[in-house]
């Protein structure tokens, strides 16, 4: 691993006060998380994107709850990595670290971070479709049938972004707002071709924020980025912390 990198990386770090980690499905994969993409992307005949729809659900819902419940049983098996810890170490080190996540596995959450916003949502979550509350379901769930809200009784959906589904509204403008806000922004595990969450980093380069990618491979951030790394972040981010 290049000395003058982490040692460059370490400095930018310890000069922010103020520090923005988006990640991404590469964090989550050293964890040994199907992307559920490609080889992974079928589940008896069906693929992610076919099952993952609001009119999948309404078809069916308890197929893609079967599913949904299938992702959980392997999720349940992993556990965070040396990524995903030495973030959660760093909310003592600076003033403002928050974590922006694609991911939907809650593995910020099991190492310790707490500020975390999940743009995708969060698979150990579920919603009422009829009011919209919001419930924690970290509980073993039910083999068979549909949750039901405690409230109302309606039927709960995974608490998730669906393809064809926007974003949050209020969660999108506070993940803008804290990447135009934070010195340093670090792109951990990401493409960077899934919009919106691609333009994060951009916003954080425009208002001035240094730029630290970690990837295995080259991405479109990797020609702006101020430090690009290419590696895992699991082996990386514990570097720099070393560094630091």
């Amino acid at each position: 691993m290049d000395r003058s990198l982490l040692e460059a990386a370490a400095d930018l770090l310890r000069k922010a006060k103020t520090v923005v980690v988006l990640t991404g499905a590469g964090i989550s994969a050293e964890s040994g998380v199907p992307t559920f993409r490609g080889k992974d992307g079928l589940w008896k005949r069906f693929r992610a994107e076919d099952l993952a729809t609001p009119e999948a659900f309404g078809r069916d819902p308890n197929l893609v709850w079967e599913w949904y419940r299938w992702r959980q049983s392997l999720i349940r098996k992993v556990a965070p990595n040396p990524g995903h810890l030495t973030l959660a170490r760093w909310e003592t080190r600076f003033d403002r670290i928050d974590i922006i996540t694609q991911n939907v596995d809650g593995l910020h959450r099991r190492a310790g971070s707490k500020n975390i916003i999940e743009l995708h949502g969060n698979i150990w979550k579920t919603r009422c479709t009829k009011e919209g509350t919001v419930f924690d379901s970290e509980a073993e769930p039910a083999e068979k049938g549909l949750p039901r809200c405690p409230d109302c009784g309606a039927i709960l959906r995974p608490h998730i972004v669906w393809f064809g589904e926007m974003l949050d509204r209020s969660v999108l403008e506070n993940a803008f707002a804290l990447s135009a806000a934070c010195r340093v922004m670090l792109v951990v595990g990401t493409s960077a071709y899934v919009q919106p969450a691609a333009s994060l980093p951009l916003t954080a380069v425009q208002a001035g924020a240094a730029l630290i990618e970690i990837n295995p491979e080259p991405t479109p951030l990797t020609e702006m980025a101020h430090l690009s790394f290419r590696g895992k972040s699991g082996e990386i981010l514990p570097a720099i912390e070393a560094a630091i």
